[in-house]
């Protein structure tokens, strides 16, 4: 479809978090205009914006979409409890189509959230993707192997199948396993070996907690991100999830080759793993991007939560409360978190980009006055404020309705069924 938004708020980000007034325009998937001077064309719809905000989509850049299933499930413990006793256990129980069920669910959440793409890191790819696909959500597939050595091709079939949008140009890929502490070395190593050959970037949970890191200098005598630097894991980028034990030298290896730290500060917090150094990264240059992590940890899939305890948590280990500007977080969350997964082509409002988009209410009572309004998005905003998210240049979340193929009763009923059974 051709689409005309006029009357409207644009902040394109493209270097920063300025605004103008004028109209959008996307033909098929891509935005054709965006500007201040009214442009004639043939449209099949034209929307009145009556002065709200358009917006580049929220990238969420880490996550586990289809952990949805323990949604509330496992509160109140410490991380290693909780993952090893409670999660993990559960997953194991995991088939494909209950994957491709509780991923629908979590890509309902992310679009009345305003978040138009994610970085997924779980079990059963086919699922994920199908899942995607048929909703019209766009999707980046993260790897997530762990344990023996010979593990490593299930990643590289992956990427095959699904890297540089093969499988369908709503899904790309990008190499990945889980963690170091649940990784053999010789696994690794592998992963090293295999990202060399393809010259392509690596993720990975990397620094989580303190006892993460410690005993991983007890096993190897260096630290995750100094472990994988020595397996030249990094020599075609790639970057962290997490990122809360950083010391400089893990800093600067990130700065040197130009890694992505993603922060998710709603999971740190409830698992009370630590605050990231962001303030510190962000003197250093390096580059950040935002995640929620998975539903089991957060426990919403909420961009406006995490925007702000990015800045709030940083204010509060700085004790400054300049720290961390709010237009800085804003850029993470949209275009940061864009670049971290390869999309290039999604990082802003220009023409030529891809039609992922989000317009946001500012006729409610949370976003006024209009005194700064991306200070407003990042301090005050919430998903009440989502009225249109399109992805891919198709509306997939309008005024709380969602046109994902689906009727959201039935993902409902669909989720909670499974939810018993793995219980």
């Amino acid at each position: 479809m051709n689409i005309r938004f006029y009357n409207a708020r644009i902040m394109t980000a493209e270097k920063d978090c300025g605004i103008i007034n004028g109209e959008l325009h996307t033909s098929g998937n891509t935005i054709e205009y965006a500007g201040t001077d009214p442009k004639s064309g043939v449209f099949d719809r034209e929307i009145d914006c009556g002065g709200n905000l358009i917006i580049p989509g929220f990238k969420n850049a880490h996550t586990h979409s289809a952990m949805t299933f323990l949604r509330s499930y496992a509160d109140d413990l410490p991380l290693q409890d909780w993952l090893f006793n409670k999660v993990f256990p559960r997953e194991d129980k995991l088939t494909p189509d209950d994957v491709y069920w509780l991923t629908k669910l979590a890509v309902m959440e992310y679009l009345s959230s305003g978040i138009t793409s994610c970085f997924d890191m779980y079990f059963f790819a086919d699922a994920i993707a199908s899942a995607a696909v048929d909703t019209g959500f766009r999707l980046v597939l993260c790897g997530s192997i762990s344990g023996a050595p010979e593990n490593v091709n299930r990643i590289n079939k992956e990427y095959e199948k699904f890297a540089h949008s093969k499988y369908n140009e709503l899904i790309s890929y990008q190499l990945g396993f889980h963690a170091e502490y649940t990784a053999s070395l010789d696994l690794l190593k592998e992963v090293g070996k295999l990202s060399q050959t393809l010259k392509s970037p690596v993720y990975t949970h990397n620094s989580e907690t303190e006892k993460e890191v410690k005993e991983c200098k007890e096993r190897h005598g260096i630290s995750p991100t100094a472990l994988f630097e020595d397996l030249g894991m990094f020599n075609y980028g790639g970057g962290g999830f997490h990122c809360v034990y950083f010391d400089d030298n893990d800093m600067e290896i990130f700065k040197r080759r130009g890694l992505w730290a993603v922060t998710n500060p709603a999971s740190n917090t409830k698992l009370a793993s630590g605050i990231a150094p962001i303030c510190e990264m962000q003197k250093k240059g390096i580059n950040l991007a935002i995640g929620t992590d998975g539903a089991a940890s957060n426990n919403c899939l909420d961009m406006f939560r995490e925007m702000f305890l990015v800045t709030g948590l940083q204010k509060l280990r700085q004790k400054d409360a300049a720290a961390c500007d709010a237009d800085s977080v804003l850029q993470m969350a949209v275009k940061g978190g864009a670049l971290a997964m390869g999309l290039d082509d999604c990082d802003c409002i220009k023409a030529g980009k891809k039609a992922d988009l989000v317009l946001i209410d500012l006729d409610q009572p949370n976003m006024q006055p209009l005194n700064n309004i991306g200070k407003n998005l990042v301090y005050s905003g919430s998903k009440s404020n989502v009225k249109l998210t399109m992805v891919n240049g198709k509306i997939l979340y309008e005024n709380g309705e969602y046109f994902i193929g689906e009727q959201p009763r039935d993902i409902y009923k669909k989720a909670n069924e499974l939810a018993e059974k793995l219980r």
